[in-house]
């Protein structure tokens, strides 16, 4: 589980394929003092398990699901990436709750600079567009931002100049790939709402919601 409040930016040392899979190594811009063998760790908003560790650097498997879903695949040596760790019991939820379950990944369609923000526009990919709602929260490339406009086939984001300078969105162009992870709780009420037995009061008052 995670925040998607990026901690710090890490640059790739290599990216390895074996086979169907991957191994990604990373120089890490976090502290990984508390960071164990077996911790996860979402790169550019995708969970992945350390498997092996320095002071500086760690080291992640990469599954095939993974890469078919996610950017991580288009990693090259060098490139910057968004880091956080593993929210922990008792942590500062800043942001939203963030599995590092990337939905797909989307196309940047515009990027115009207003004022002292940058305003995004990004592909709605149909599969998940039933989930993004205005005003509510989205996971771009692991960060944790609020829907300011849903159109037909895209939405748009205001990212403000801190969070321009502390991720990799500075540096994103026009047809860049980002990773996308839609709020969980869509397709908790969409599953509850399409089970045969739907959601009626007296579901409701055994879940806890309503007392009888």
């Amino acid at each position: 589980m995670f925040t998607g409040i990026i901690e710090g930016l890490g640059k790739v040392i290599r990216l390895t394929m074996k086979g169907a899979d991957a191994v990604l190594e990373m120089e890490a811009g976090i502290d990984l003092a508390e960071v164990s063998l077996g911790d996860s760790v979402a790169v550019n908003g995708a969970c992945l398990t350390v498997t092996a560790k320095t002071a500086k650097t760690f080291t992640a498997d990469v599954s095939a699901e993974t890469l078919s879903k996610t950017t991580l695949k288009l990693l090259h040596a060098g490139d910057r990436v968004n880091l956080e760790k593993a929210l922990r019991v008792g942590g500062f939820l800043g942001g939203h709750f963030v599995l590092g379950h990337v939905d797909t990944k989307a196309r940047i369609l515009s990027k115009v600079q207003k004022s002292g923000s940058i305003i995004f526009a990004l592909e709605a990919p149909e599969g998940i567009a039933r989930y993004i709602v205005e005003k509510g929260s989205i996971a771009i490339d692991g960060i944790s931002l609020t829907v300011n406009k849903l159109e037909k086939g895209r939405f748009y984001v205001n990212i403000i100049p801190h969070t321009a300078e502390k991720t990799t969105l500075l540096a994103k162009k026009e047809s860049d790939w980002v990773n996308i992870e839609t709020d969980i709780l869509g397709k908790y009420v969409e599953k509850l709402l399409n089970s045969p037995r739907g959601v009626d009061q007296n579901f409701l008052a055994e879940q806890g919601f309503i007392n009888e």
